[in-house]
């Protein structure tokens, strides 16, 4: 096998790892934020008050700030597909390039149409068009993320495909199994609606500022119970779809759910850790629990909805489990390693016109083929094959504890807005502010269980890293990474600095009017 620059796929990975974790800044705030408007614009329609027109106004200009430094990051995203990653993308095919080709001529059309309006509209349309072209910013804005998760699901879970040997690129078989697989399905509604809370405790914290200030105090109460509302049903929502895409995982990606719970060994009525600290121990390769609170059967009830459900551990997938019929990931290296070798061998005999010993050199190959990524990894420690577990373990409690603080906290802010006892709970107010950057925490934790919990797969058992990346010179990824980093930083800056201005300075020469509706 040819030399390996781990460099330059450490480079590559750290790359398009920081473009990534920015881009999801500002993602989640535009999927759920257009939502909120086109909620209070529907008010504002329905009611005739124009304080709702005010309010809609004033989280619309919020709104625009953070889409256009969206839009610029998540180019750069895609870009680097081809410039960092092009292996990958001719592996791929038209299943990657399809849904992105889709998100670009539908979604995107459909944001770029109306958005236009949406801002400059108001005077030039009637109420009822402007309110469709709200609502379908909002819509277009949550069909961008449904044709970008549709690939990074199909990636967790290839499928709806066929390999083509004789241009050694995945083909589309079935575009709606590729579509509507379980995996792209959870993952599309977890990530949205994961969006919806963001944008809703957005609203509410800088909703409390105001009150805090005693500012604009009819706007914030009013966006507060629309965003806690909205953010209530939401969070409850996503534990649903949390419990889905947990199940699909725990299927399709077992190493995954093993390293988010710290577990090692597999058992029956698997333990789901609700807080622990992991220690190294003298075990290579293994780490154990300083301390834990231990929920007896919970992982294999969250896994399979069976509290005595066999859950595999780390060491039951590297090593393999007969009695639960795992095989070991040093099978797995040798069926992809035939599947490699088979591969070369049929392509080298067709050139040759030997038809009948390519053809059985493609039956190994098709035989083998479900595992082809690990033969990449013969001759390699199959340790490396697992993910980091501590970095998967703390984000992935980090995001769940952080979930079900946020559903508290929605019920709380709606309670006392709706006893119109708010302005007298300084502590909540200051909570909320607080709680803005947790979501924030909430929101990279979720990628960060996503994405590096199925490392070293860029698509899971086809194609690892070390396949997937571009031959160039590690060096030109170091100096891009760093010119990215400064201008990410830049670019993040800024719009902290615009959102900061934009809300001190308010709603600019609204007038306060009654609390009536």
């Amino acid at each position: 096998m040819e030399h390996i620059d781990f460099s330059l796929i450490d480079w590559s990975r750290a790359q398009f790892a920081l473009t990534a974790l920015y881009h999801w800044i500002f993602v989640p705030l535009t999927l759920g934020l257009s939502f909120i408007i086109a909620i209070m614009e529907s008010l504002y329609v329905k009611t005739g008050n124009p304080e709702w027109k005010r309010i809609t106004k004033f989280w619309m200009t919020l709104f625009g700030i953070n889409f256009a430094i969206g839009v610029a990051t998540g180019i750069i995203l895609e870009f680097e597909f081809g410039t960092n990653w092009s292996n990958y993308s001719w592996f791929v095919g038209d299943i990657f390039g399809a849904p992105l080709a889709i998100e670009g001529i539908m979604a995107f059309f459909l944001e770029s149409t109306f958005i236009a309006i949406m801002f400059f509209g108001w005077n030039k349309v009637s109420k009822k068009f402007h309110l469709l072209s709200s609502w379908l910013v909002a819509i277009g804005s949550n069909l961008s993320a449904l044709w970008i998760l549709v690939a990074n699901g199909w990636m967790q879970n290839p499928l709806g495909m066929h390999f083509n040997p004789d241009t050694a690129r995945n083909e589309m078989g079935n575009f709606w199994e590729v579509l509507l697989s379980p995996v792209a399905v959870n993952k599309f509604l977890h990530t949205i609606t994961s969006g919806y809370v963001l944008a809703s405790i957005f609203v509410i914290g800088i909703s409390a500022w105001y009150v805090l200030k005693k500012r604009h105090v009819n706007l914030a109460k009013r966006s507060m119970v629309v965003a806690a509302t909205f953010g209530l049903i939401a969070s409850l929502y996503l534990v649903f779809t949390g419990d889905g895409s947990a199940k699909q995982v725990a299927k399709h990606q077992p190493m995954k759910l093993a390293a988010m719970e710290g577990l090692y060994y597999g058992s029956d009525n698997a333990p789901l850790v609700a807080i622990g600290v992991l220690e190294n121990t003298k075990k290579p390769y293994e780490e154990d629990f300083l301390m834990d609170l231990p929920i007896p059967g919970g992982l294999s009830f969250l896994a399979f909805g069976n509290m005595n459900a066999f859950v595999p551990g780390i060491h039951d997938l590297v090593h393999g489990n007969k009695e639960h019929g795992i095989i070991s990931y040093n099978e797995k290296i040798e069926m992809g390693k035939k599947a490699i070798d088979a591969l070369a061998a049929y392509k080298t005999l067709k050139k040759e016109n030997k038809t009948d010993e390519a053809a059985a050199q493609l039956k190994i190959f098709e035989a083998n083929f479900k595992y082809f990524g690990y033969g990449y990894y013969f001759g390699h420690n199959p340790h490396e094959l697992i993910p980091p577990v501590k970095l998967s373990f703390y984000a992935f409690h980090i995001m769940v504890g952080l979930g079900t603080y946020f559903i508290l906290f929605f019920a709380l802010i709606l309670y006392f807005n709706l006893k119109n006892k708010i302005e007298n709970k300084g502590l909540i107010l200051r909570l909320a502010v607080w709680t803005i950057p947790l979501a924030y925490i909430a929101q990279e934790a979720g990628w960060i269980v996503a994405e590096v919990g199925r490392q070293p797969w860029v698509i899971q058992d086809l194609m690892p890293t070390i396949a997937a990346v571009s031959k160039i010179d590690s060096s030109n990824v170091i100096i891009t990474f760093f010119l990215f980093l400064a201008v990410f930083t830049a670019l993040l800056i800024a719009e902290i600095k615009i959102l900061l201005a934009q809300i001190k300075k308010g709603p600019g020469n609204l007038i306060e009017s009654s609390t009536k509706n």
